[in-house]
């Protein structure tokens, strides 16, 4: 009976006792498994960090690299410059050219107006002048030849190159001897065909003494043929 009355206590002892050890059980893993973590976050805050590949790269580099590359730069900025520099003279010959075509075409055109204009005026004076051939024509000898006498050559040359012979005959017998001498003499000037220049020899070369004839003197030179019967 004392027994049964016991066993009560000594299950809710065992219970408390069990309790109590696996409180402290869970309080040791707990403890353990935050000093694992510590260690690791130590481990990882103290492992050393890993290279930079760029300054390896760079403290790989020997001075001599070093001042091959600054030389390059320098060698690609300069040639940098210099094609800007073309550049800029190339447009600016470009324009000049642009401004040189522009009064080449306007000198163009005004030589045009010229050329219309000149044999607009040639035209004009030539009907002038066969107009005047046509009234002298058509006057009396005596009295062209009187108006003959008192023209400008600029005038009466013309006229009187234009005008037929058997026309122009008689005003010249009734014109002053002086004056129907100089219209015949620059009428034949006119007539008179452009002399041209004389030819120009060629100048032989010189021979030189001890030398032989050269192509152009040999058959001068070459001796005469014995006579037959000699």
């Amino acid at each position: 009976m004392r027994y049964f009355r016991l066993l009560p206590a000594v299950i809710v002892v065992s219970v408390a006792l069990l309790g109590l050890k696996g409180e402290g059980l869970i309080r040791g893993a707990w403890a353990q498994e935050q000093k694992t973590a510590g260690n690791n976050q130590l481990s990882q805050d103290t492992a050393p960090l890993a290279a930079d590949p760029a300054s390896d790269e760079a403290s790989n580099e020997s001075p001599s690299e070093v001042d091959v590359m600054s030389s390059l730069a320098k060698r690609r900025a300069t040639l940098d410059t210099r094609e800007g520099d073309i550049e800029m003279r190339a447009q600016v010959l470009q324009a000049a050219e642009a401004r040189v075509d522009a009064k080449i075409a306007t000198l163009k055109q005004l030589q045009e107006q010229i050329n219309t204009l000149v044999t607009q005026r040639d035209a004009d004076q030539q009907k002038q002048v066969a107009s005047l051939v046509k009234t002298y024509s058509a006057m009396k000898s005596k009295d062209a030849a009187r108006i003959f006498n008192t023209l400008p050559d600029e005038v009466l040359v013309p006229v009187a190159q234009q005008m037929k012979s058997d026309v122009l005959a008689p005003v010249l017998a009734a014109m002053t001897a002086d004056n129907a001498q100089r219209l015949t003499q620059k009428l034949a000037d006119r007539l008179k065909m452009p002399v041209p220049p004389p030819a120009v020899a060629p100048t032989p070369a010189p021979v030189v003494p001890g030398t032989a004839p050269g192509p152009q003197t040999g058959a001068a030179a070459a001796p005469a043929a014995p006579k037959a019967g000699k």
